[in-house]
C-alpha cells in the first residue's frame, strides 16, 4: 500500500496512457513482423517435421529392401546348397557303379583264371595219373612195353572212364 501512496493519479493515468500509446506504435510498427517471425518459425518447424517423417519412410523402405535382399541371398544359398548335394549325390551313384563295374570286371577275370588254372590243373593230375598207372601197370604186368604204347594205353582207359561219367 505505500507504493500507490508514493503514486499520484496522474502519474498513474500518464503511466497507462503511454504504455497505450507505446502498445499501438509497436503494434502498427512491429506486429505484422513478430507475426511474421513467429509464422516463418511455425513454417520451418513444420517442414522439418515433414523432412524427419521422409526420412523415416526412406529409413522404413531401406530396411524392407534390405531385408528383401536378405531374403533372396538365403534362397540362393538355399538353393545352392541344394544344387551341391545332388551333385555330390550323382558323384557317389557314379563311384558306386564304377566300383560295381570294376568288381564285377575283377570277378569275371578271377573265374577265367580260375577256369584256366582248374583247366591246368586237371591236365597235370591226368599227366601224373598217366604215369603213375603206367608204373603201377608195368609193375604189376612185369613187362613193359614200349612208353608210348604204354601212354597210349593209359589215355585210352581214361578217356574211357571219363565218358561213362
Amino acid at each position: 500500500m505505500e507504493l500507490l501512496k508514493l503514486l499520484s493519479a496522474n502519474e498513474i493515468v500518464a503511466q497507462a496512457l503511454a504504455f497505450l500509446l507505446l502498445l499501438g506504435i509497436l503494434r502498427a510498427v512491429f506486429w505484422k513482423r513478430f507475426l511474421k517471425v513467429l509464422d516463418d518459425r511455425r513454417e520451418r518447424i513444420a517442414s522439418e517435421f515433414k523432412m524427419i517423417e521422409s526420412a523415416r519412410q526412406e529409413t522404413e523402405r531401406i530396411r524392407q529392401d534390405y531385408e528383401k535382399k536378405l531374403g533372396d541371398i538365403d534362397e540362393t544359398a538355399r538353393n545352392r546348397m541344394q544344387e551341391a548335394i545332388n551333385e555330390g549325390r550323382r558323384i557317389a551313384d557314379e563311384i558306386r557303379d564304377n566300383a560295381s563295374k570294376e568288381g564285377d570286371k575283377l570277378v569275371e577275370n578271377a573265374r577265367i583264371t580260375i577256369k584256366a588254372d582248374l583247366a591246368k590243373a586237371k591236365e597235370e593230375i591226368k599227366n601224373e595219373m598217366v604215369d603213375l598207372v603206367i608204373d603201377v601197370a608195368g609193375k604189376v604186368v612185369q613187362e613193359k612195353l614200349s612208353e608210348e604204347e604204354d601212354k597210349k594205353l593209359v589215355e585210352y582207359f581214361i578217356k574211357e572212364s571219363e565218358t561213362k561219367r
